[in-house]
């Protein structure tokens, strides 16, 4: 049996913790307008259609990227790059702290530490995995606790090929992992198996309920929208947490949530801003200490049932 000791605390990355996308900076860097880049990306996939293929919707502007680099309109464009781009990215007020905050918070309190109870933030997004490794957030993210579309530089070659070409420099050229929104509850399910910490479980492998590493119940996941709601309906199914975000002041994505909140999609909703003392500050902390607590009954509980009454004098 697992122990089951883990919270798991799951963010969505574009208008979760960034207001935007993550992007922007490579556009400023190549001086391309995003707004004509979106356009494009958005016009593909009808296009595609009338040549009789149907592509993701979600995940075909990562082809588009490629494409781009190939036209240079991207030139030399690399990981390296997006990972250094990714150092260029503001989040929201309270980012970082909150998600150092929340394992704090745990981990600070004696009893429990008895039980290794602790806190985890994954990160499960759409967008480009170099670029979340290259900011501010990494140092509170688990190992392998990145979910995201994922670039390869150096294919590797075919050895029916009779002359290898070289490659004359490093750019990216193929896509290695995408993800999209459907998709990211594949990565719920890793989470909850433990695939990304014991890499002999298949996410595919059918195990008990009492041996996964992170029961759904377990789990918070943080989003911005309607995007989400695969991954909101999966943990509602399952009695996860499920928490939304609006910039401030932008009442259609307030709506937005809104409408979330009365289908049920998600728990609560709050303003874009971590900061101590406010709204999305205190929600997350008050549910991580809610399953930190439940979490430590349970314990308390399986070593009360394992616990023999004292043998008393006869009167």
């Amino acid at each position: 049996m697992a122990q089951q000791n883990t919270i798991a605390i799951i963010w969505d990355f574009d208008k979760t913790l960034i207001d935007g996308y993550m992007q922007d900076p490579l556009f400023e860097k190549y001086h391309v307008d995003s707004s004509k880049f979106w356009a494009e990306v958005t016009a593909l996939q009808e296009q595609y259609v009338k040549q009789g293929i149907k592509v993701n919707k979600d995940t075909i502007y990562l082809n588009h990227f490629l494409t781009c680099v190939k036209q240079g309109v991207f030139p030399g464009l690399n990981n390296r790059i997006l990972t250094e781009l990714g150092r260029k990215l503001t989040f929201y007020p309270g980012v970082p702290n909150i998600m150092k905050d929340l394992q704090n918070a745990i981990s600070t309190e004696e009893k429990y530490r008895v039980y290794g109870i602790h806190v985890e933030n994954y990160i499960i997004s759409t967008g480009l995995t170099a670029m979340i490794r290259g900011s501010k957030v990494m140092d509170y993210i688990e190992p392998n606790g990145i979910w995201g579309c994922e670039f390869i530089e150096n294919p590797i070659q075919s050895d029916l090929a009779e002359h290898l070409p070289e490659s004359k420099e490093t750019v990216i050229q193929q896509i290695g992992y995408a993800i999209d929104n459907t998709s990211k509850t594949r990565a719920l399910f890793e989470i909850n198996k433990g695939t990304n910490k014991h890499d002999y479980i298949d996410v595919n492998s059918k195990m008990d309920i009492a041996s996964r590493r992170v029961p759904f119940e377990h789990m918070i996941y943080i989003a911005d929208g309607p995007s989400d709601v695969p991954v909101f309906s999966i943990l509602q199914q399952h009695h996860g947490h499920t928490f939304a975000i609006y910039p401030r002041e932008d009442i259609k994505a307030f709506e937005q949530v809104d409408n979330l909140r009365k289908d049920r999609r998600i728990d609560m909703y709050a303003e874009a801003d971590y900061r101590k003392g406010t709204q999305a500050y205190m929600w997350l902390m008050n549910q991580t200490r809610q399953i930190a607590n439940r979490i430590y009954e349970k314990y308390e509980e399986e070593i009360r049932k394992t616990v023999g009454t004292v043998p008393r004098h006869l009167n």
